[in-house]
């Protein structure tokens, strides 16, 4: 951009401030306000293009140029709706803005018959993670939709996908789809692929390079020998494999560059064969291979025909720099050095497929641990994900920062990370590549990164790197996601850093303690989750945090954004025969005793509706009675007769809550004593508010006859 957006920020726009450079559209109002609307149009896009969708449809909506601008067709080339919930509605309103749509990605299985009212006639790539919900009719109606498809990649990592895609929706993306050059199906694991299936890619599908099936259960090896136009191959972690067939059947692929065969049963005589008979073929990965990991003569033999083998006993990143025809000086770096120089197209397509194969390998890898990588892992293998972090490919990205996030972690009884692998992190400068991800505006990498960057942040080391280079901001940022599953990962890395007692004061200058504050509130209302969650976050020693939290903090905000919490979380006392554990939690009724005195009206309130809610357990009445809560709780009455009706309402409610004994109990002794029988009344009769005058006078008169009835 030739232009300069500035923005005047001394003396909230009171002050003058010279600027050395401006745009003569960008003018100061008689208040010296800068007018936003007279930015140019490609500022205005340049803005829109590093937002997230709804950021764009929020800035969208605030006048009529904006909104055409929103519009423009290079901002909808690339939809990713994985962290949104795609139904034939929302299909239908986002159908005008994708005419030019040329990659989609999406995984609710609900998606995938709305996807078709997108009218993206012009999809180039198509990015499937639908879990065990896709079936044969949903795939072939999504391919015979979209006949321009040129990319399409099925299942995703640790996913189990369908049983009910066959070889019949592999031969009908043949069919529709004839400009097909890149078919990724992977986690279909009872998937058969046929003759018939292949022999139809062959033959329909004459551009078709690049083919993956991966972790399927068979695929026919002599009909992959037909598909000429074949570059990369990939059959990683695919079982029942007839090794015997293949030298011979894919060393007549004229144009075979890439093989990837790990994760299989590959012996070593097979992998020589391939060498020796295939004339095309360049470089052959062997991820966790056990038949050639363990054959010492395999593994000591350097003559591989001048191939690149790459596997766990072998140098990767040297491997990879023999594909240049002038080997860089720091082969260390050498995906970094691709990307940075002169990139010639052959390599680049090789690179870029090496890429994807080796970071979804090592993800596989890092998820079943094997023994054998303990040495890998600090050698090369920490480099190589950190290395895919600044990949120019998202999925490889994300992938990379999964991968680092499992590859620290030891799943024992007590959750840990290996030290050594994640000192190995924070030294190739790890945790700022991580934050670098965090901040970007693509959520996929926003979640992923703070996974990455909560696992890493049980270690001491890695923690204060995280808090040096400004991430408590960052993660604090994420945790205000209205993305669920953003806000939970960056939530956890706050977590994790927070028992760290040295950490605590920098979470709470960054509006981290709020921020997981606002969290839990924010989240407390979603549907269907808030049992579960309620219990998870307890057996966490949430309560505990929150209850630390309302005594320790004076912030009449936060104070009432914790209480919010403690009551949403006793709204759910008998969740599952579990009961409330904000009432069993030490000092928490003495905490809301106290809150109820607050001299902010929402802190009061949210006092109230919590004790209300654990009122309705028989083991709390009693409890909140013996913590002066009957005596709080009248005084709360008394002064809150010209506050709002919720808060009157509350302040009854719990009284009411208290009073529900059948039997003689100190809560109803109290209210007697007290003096709360004539404050009852009053509230009943001065209460106005008509739209909850029922059910308040309902409650109110029952407080009165069980306080009175047991003194008769």
């Amino acid at each position: 951009m030739s232009r300069r957006v500035l923005r005047k920020v001394v003396g909230r726009g009171k002050e003058k401030v010279d600027f050395p450079e401006s745009d003569e559209n960008l003018t100061l109002d008689e208040k010296e306000v800068l007018d936003w609307t007279r930015l140019p149009d490609d500022t205005v896009i340049a803005i829109f293009s590093c937002l997230n969708y709804r950021d764009r449809a929020s800035l969208s909506s605030t006048c009529q140029t904006w909104r055409t601008l929103g519009r423009s067709p290079c901002l909808w080339q690339v939809l990713d709706l994985r962290p949104h919930k795609c139904d034939a509605a929302a299909a239908s309103s986002l159908a005008s803005r994708c005419e030019n749509l040329r990659k989609l990605r999406f995984r609710d299985p609900e998606s995938a018959d709305a996807i078709i009212n997108l009218q993206a006639k012009n999809l180039r790539e198509l990015s499937v993670e639908c879990g065990r919900k896709m079936t044969d009719a949903t795939l072939c109606a999504l391919a015979a939709r979209h006949e321009a498809l040129e990319c399409l990649q099925i299942g995703g990592y640790f996913l189990r996908m369908s049983r009910r895609i066959s070889s019949d929706a592999v031969k009908a993306t043949a069919i529709c789809c004839p400009q097909l050059r890149k078919l990724r199906i992977s986690g279909i694991w009872e998937l058969e692929v046929d003759a018939t299936a292949i022999n139809a890619l062959a033959k329909n599908c004459p551009n078709l390079t690049d083919i993956g099936f991966i972790n399927c259960r068979k695929v026919d090896e002599t009909a992959l020998g037909n598909v000429a136009s074949v570059r990369f191959l990939s059959v990683a972690w695919t079982t029942n494999i007839k090794w015997n067939l293949v030298a011979q059947q894919w060393s007549k692929l004229p144009h075979l560059i890439g093989l990837d065969v790990s994760g299989t049963d590959i012996p070593p005589n097979n992998v020589s064969g391939l060498f020796s008979s295939s004339f095309s073929l360049k470089v052959l990965c062997a991820l966790n291979c056990p038949a050639l990991e363990e054959d010492a003569t395999f593994v000591s033999n350097n003559n591989r025909e001048g191939k690149v083998l790459l596997a766990v006993f072998t140098d990767i990143l040297k491997g990879v720099a023999k594909l240049f025809t002038d080997t860089p000086k720091n082969d260390r770096n050498i995906f970094l050095h691709w990307r940075n120089s002169k990139k010639d197209k052959i390599l680049g397509e090789i690179l870029n497929w090496l890429e994807w194969i080796i970071c979804n390998g090592l993800l596989r890898v890092s998820a079943c641990n094997p023994p054998s990588f303990d040495n890998f892992w600090l050698k090369q293998g920490t480099t190589l994900l950190l290395s895919f972090l600044q990949s120019a490919q998202e999925e490889v990205q994300e992938r990379a920062a999964t991968a680092l996030a499992t590859f620290v972690a030891i799943y024992d009884d007590n959750f840990s990370i290996d030290t050594e692998r994640a000192e190995a992190v924070i030294q190739d400068d790890g945790i700022r590549l991580l934050l670098n991800l965090a901040q970007s505006w693509q959520e996929g990498l926003q979640s992923e990164a703070a996974k990455a960057i909560a696992s890493l942040s049980l270690n001491a080391k890695a923690a204060k790197a995280v808090v040096e280079l400004g991430g408590i901001r960052t993660l604090a940022n994420l945790a205000r996601s209205v993305n669920r599953l953003v806000a939970e990962e960056a939530a956890g890395a706050l977590w994790n850093l927070s028992f760290r007692e040295e950490l605590k004061c920098a979470i709470d200058e960054a509006f981290g303690v709020k921020a997981l504050v606002d969290l839990i509130y924010q989240w407390s209302r979603s549907t269907g989750a808030d049992d579960k969650c309620s219990i998870e976050f307890a057996s966490m020693g949430g309560v505990h945090a929150l209850v630390m939290l309302t005594r320790s903090c004076e912030v009449g905000r936060v104070q009432e954004q914790a209480a919010r919490a403690l009551t949403n979380l006793a709204a759910h006392w008998d969740t599952n025969g579990h009961d409330s554990a904000v009432g069993q939690e030490a000092g928490a009724l003495d905490a809301l005793v106290q809150l109820t005195r607050s001299r902010h009206d929402g802190v009061r309130k949210e006092a109230a509706g919590a004790l209300w809610n654990l009122s309705y357990d028989h083991r709390n009445r009693e409890e909140i009675a013996a913590a002066g809560g009957v005596e709080a709780l009248v005084a709360l009455a008394n002064s809150c007769s010209n506050a709002s009706p919720d808060l009157q309402l509350r302040a009854a409610g719990a009284l009411w809550g208290l009073s529900e004994s059948e039997a003689y109990s100190d809560s109803q002794c109290g209210i007697l004593l007290f003096g709360f029988v004539q404050v009852l009344v009053n509230m009943v009769v001065n209460f106005k508010q008509t739209q909850l005058l029922s059910p308040l006078r309902r409650k109110l008169f029952i407080s009165i006859y069980r306080s009175v009835s047991v003194h008769d």
